[in-house]
């Protein structure tokens, strides 16, 4: 997909990785609606702030009615409350899921018809490593992620026929406010992340690993396990 002269919603678009997505779509020649919860958190020059909360349907909606010409849809608006699955509360579970999965699902199904009738163009979906890895301290991310991927994969197939291509960028840590525990070592710089998954748009890949840690973890999906 060409990125010059395209008009790309990316949502959590006000901070980390979306902030860096949207900056860069904008050099590219990019038409950008940064959307947010809080438009007015969104300080970018060159973009169209706008309203948008995953988790709410209406929201939603009046924002693929705001955002009608729109080419591009970038699911980046995430959380993390690093609940256990068994051991945590349901509560930090769902908002996980609600966040994480559910939101990319409404956001996508609001927007596929708007980016059809506008002739088509890609989904981009923000995933993980942990798409793939599931650690006990993580596992309600994990699981959100897992089922992330899975949509990714699912709504390929069945937006193709409407020419609309579907991408997933897995990652594990970056530099960005949800990591900032992290050692700086274990971290990688959004904005480098952001350039590759932007040059995977234009390239059309299903798949785009942006670190060696997650592509380690995606090779070992595919190499042969030991019998028990």
């Amino acid at each position: 997909m060409e990125l010059k002269d395209a008009v790309a919603v990316v949502t959590g678009a006000n901070r980390g990785l979306g902030r860096h997505l949207a900056a860069q779509l904008v050099a590219r020649g990019a038409t950008v609606y940064a959307a947010a919860r809080r438009p007015g958190s969104v300080d970018l020059p060159g973009v169209i702030p706008l309203r948008l909360d995953v988790t709410d349907e209406e929201s939603v909606r009046a924002a693929a009615r705001t955002a009608s010409d729109a080419t591009l849809l970038v699911n980046n608006a995430g959380i993390s409350t690093a609940t256990p699955l068994i051991a945590g509360g349901l509560d930090g579970v769902r908002l996980e899921m609600e966040t994480n999965f559910f939101g990319p699902l409404a956001v996508t199904r609001a927007f596929a018809p708007v980016i059809e009738g506008n002739g088509g163009g890609a989904v981009l979906n923000v995933l993980s490593v942990l798409s793939w890895l599931h650690p006990a301290g993580l596992g309600s991310y994990a699981a959100a992620k897992a089922a992330a991927w899975a949509l990714t994969d699912a709504a390929r197939e069945e937006l193709a026929p409407r020419g609309i291509t579907v991408s997933a960028l897995h990652v594990a840590y970056m530099d960005t406010d949800m990591a900032a525990a992290v050692p700086a070592d274990q971290k990688t710089d959004p904005a480098d992340v952001a350039a590759q998954a932007l040059r995977g748009i234009e390239e059309g890949l299903p798949e785009i690993l942006a670190d060696e840690t997650t592509r380690y973890v995606r090779r070992s999906l595919a190499a042969p396990q030991n019998a028990a």
